[in-house]
């Protein structure tokens, strides 16, 4: 993974910018997201400022008069990290350090990616989020980069560079790029096996907002001890676990990184072997704060990125959790009426989590078909094979061979059909 300095207690000042369709509440939630991926960085917000403007400034994003007066604001705070919540080209980021001096400019992108860097654990992550960070940096390369030699960057760092050093750096990080992305092949061939080799049973994938509790509802559900901790991004690497629901109904039950408004484009693109495991799944179970007065816009944006992903066919059940925050009990059902069939629970608190499993059976038993096969007593390899990831309901030995009455997901019975026929 790339070394680099983290953002740690530097005073940061947000930028809003109120566009055309905005609503001065809209900004202000916005506001507070970026506040807390701000803190998740560890950096100490002192101030917002916003800006409405009737189109997008080329060379500052806010126009050159505003920009000078943020750059004094922060002088006169003391603020060395300054953060728009939109993501800024290539040439505003560098017109900034040219006017900014010794304060950092950053957009919603780059800390997100400075997040991500933090938070990625195991091989497949680090890759990922290392690809996406060198993408992202690549055009926006400037006097006020560390010098790439010594450290591979870091959004968080500085230092001065002239210009030839510049183009050295450019040539390092193609170099890296390139090598990064053949890391990744090798990474998703390595996916593709371990899911062929899951394609008879029933997945499930746990989507939802960052901080919506999916990490705290797979280890209710499986007592997995996955890492959990009240951030954003806790965890970017897809857990995989098998979970016996009752007797009969077995899934596979994923949880996957949690998703954002305005994520940026080359995380999505990097990360697609991580998401791939949604894209695979039989059933969609998505997470939401029940408590959070910003769950419509989080369900909107879930949708969003399952349309970017081709994943909006597959079946959703909604899942309103943090039940025990909430002592209205009209708000209770309002909501609920808002979402026909979801389910209410408390992860934290395991509460009414059988009402999930019983749901997710549901849409199993719904996804299930049951076929009747013959084989001749020559066929022993293929009887095996269909009485793999299905339930067999009768078996019986006749004159004429084996006859077979199984019971399975879809899919496995159309592998089944498209095998022996």
């Amino acid at each position: 993974m790339i070394e680099k300095k983290e953002i740690t207690n530097e005073k940061a000042l947000l930028i809003g910018v109120i566009k055309s369709g905005n609503t001065d509440e809209m900004i202000k939630e916005h506001l507070d997201e970026l506040e807390l991926l701000a803190q998740t960085a560890g950096a100490e917000v002192v101030g917002r400022i916003t800006q409405r403007v009737s189109k997008i400034n080329p060379a500052t994003f806010i126009g050159k008069g505003k920009a000078d007066q943020i750059i004094e604001q922060s002088k006169e705070l003391d603020v060395k990290l300054i953060i728009f919540d939109d993501e800024l080209s290539p040439g505003q980021i560098k017109n900034y350090h040219k006017i900014s001096e010794n304060i950092k400019v950053l957009d919603r992108s780059g800390l997100i990616l400075d997040i991500f860097q933090k938070h990625a654990r195991t091989k497949e992550a680090t890759t990922q989020v290392d690809l996406a960070y060198l993408e992202y940096l690549l055009p926006r390369l400037t006097r006020q980069w560390t010098h790439l030699e010594r450290q591979m960057g870091g959004i968080g760092t500085r230092a001065g560079m002239g210009e030839t050093q510049i183009e050295v750096d450019r040539r390092l990080i193609r170099t890296r790029i390139t090598r990064l992305k053949k890391d990744l092949e090798k990474i998703e061939k390595e996916r593709a096996t371990q899911s062929v080799r899951r394609e008879s049973e029933f997945r499930v994938s746990l989507v939802g907002y960052t901080n919506a509790g999916k990490s705290t509802l797979f280890k209710a559900l499986t007592g997995s001890d996955v890492y959990i901790q009240d951030q954003l991004f806790a965890t970017l690497d897809t857990t995989i676990r098998k979970l016996d629901l009752d007797t009969s109904h077995t899934i596979l039950l994923s949880d996957t990184v949690g998703f954002i408004r305005k994520l940026p484009h080359n995380l999505v693109a990097s990360f697609k072997s991580t998401l791939k495991e949604v894209l695979e799944a039989d059933l969609i179970v998505m997470v939401l704060d029940m408590s959070s007065p910003q769950i419509r816009d989080h369900v909107d944006t879930i949708t969003d990125v399952l349309k970017e992903m081709n994943a909006d066919s597959i079946p959703v059940v909604h899942v309103l959790n943090k039940v025990d925050l909430i002592s209205d009990g009209n708000f209770i059902e309002k909501l609920q009426r808002s979402f026909p069939g979801s389910v209410t629970i408390s992860a934290h608190q395991h509460l009414k989590l059988s009402d999930l499993t019983s749901k997710i059976v549901e849409k199993m038993e719904s996804n299930y078909q049951t076929i009747d096969l013959q084989f001749s007593y020559e066929d022993g390899k293929a009887i095996a094979q269909v009485q793999q990831g299905v339930e067999v309901l009768e078996r019986a030995y006749e004159e004429e061979g084996v006859k077979l009455k199984i019971r399975g997901s879809r899919s496995r019975i159309s592998q089944i059909m498209a095998s022996i026929n």
